[in-house]
């Protein structure tokens, strides 16, 4: 399977599958309004070139929505990097993309109540994801999403283990915020979270899964490679630190 993350399509998909509240251009730049939803949901992005005084119009209408200036570096845009860099711009939580086809994580049965995806959330799936950070704002983001979408559940000796987020766009299921509380970490819940997710995204029309990951979180990198997905490239963001 050739993949990349030049191809718009992977970024489409987290667009649809994790949207940003709101989203306008200004030139080649489109800014998005996070609401306190993270990065991903915050950060401005550049179609081709933007002109120094187009960055600088961005930066302020970030500044008036009460964010942090921050731009999403695509692979391939070495340019618009160099060009942020010079600006004061340092690098923000490089992030890889792993991909794979649905049928990789489909070949083997869950284990019986060890895994569930439902829709809406359960109040224990709620304090699972805020226990790990992912709070009402990040909750909300989930609910914006349309399309087919699940909330995961996982469970280890009849307690609760973690809760995740899967949803589909383009024949491609994504996977975010997945959270396993630290005293069920190391029990393989993360892998049946995983299929969980592939079985469910299959019977909603998707050819392949797909999850963004941190560089730093070498033990999420880790599940995925050994799921048998493949990196299949990184972005990256800059942000202007307070006083620069």
């Amino acid at each position: 399977m050739s993949v990349t993350l030049t191809d718009p399509k992977y970024y489409e998909v987290v667009e649809a599958t994790w949207p940003t509240a709101a989203k306008r251009t200004i030139g080649p730049v489109t800014l998005r309004e996070g609401q306190g939803g993270g990065s991903r949901v915050s950060a401005a992005s550049v179609d081709g070139a933007a002109s120094v005084s187009e960055i600088e119009t961005a930066e302020q209408a970030m500044r008036a929505m009460g964010q942090d200036c921050l731009f999403m570096i695509r692979d391939g845009q070495d340019d618009l990097d160099a060009q942020l860099a010079a600006r004061g711009y340092v690098v923000k939580d490089p992030v890889n993309l792993w991909v794979c086809p649905i049928e990789k994580l489909t070949d083997l049965e869950i284990p019986r109540v060890t895994t569930f995806a439902l829709w809406s959330p359960l109040e224990i799936q709620r304090e699972i994801w805020i226990s790990g950070g992912i709070g009402p704002e990040r909750q909300a983001i989930m609910e914006r999403a349309v399309g087919p979408k699940a909330a995961l559940l996982a469970r280890y000796d009849d307690k609760p283990a973690g809760a995740g987020f899967v949803a589909v766009h383009d024949g491609v299921a994504m996977v975010h915020a997945l959270e396993i509380l630290a005293h069920q970490r190391r029990r393989g819940m993360g892998v049946w979270m995983m299929r969980q997710a592939a079985f469910w995204a299959a019977e909603n029309g998707a050819q392949e899964m797909a999850v963004l990951c941190t560089k730093e979180n070498a033990g999420a990198n880790g599940l995925y490679a050994s799921l048998g997905m493949t990196n299949c490239g990184q972005y990256h963001y800059r942000h202007l630190p307070s006083g620069a």
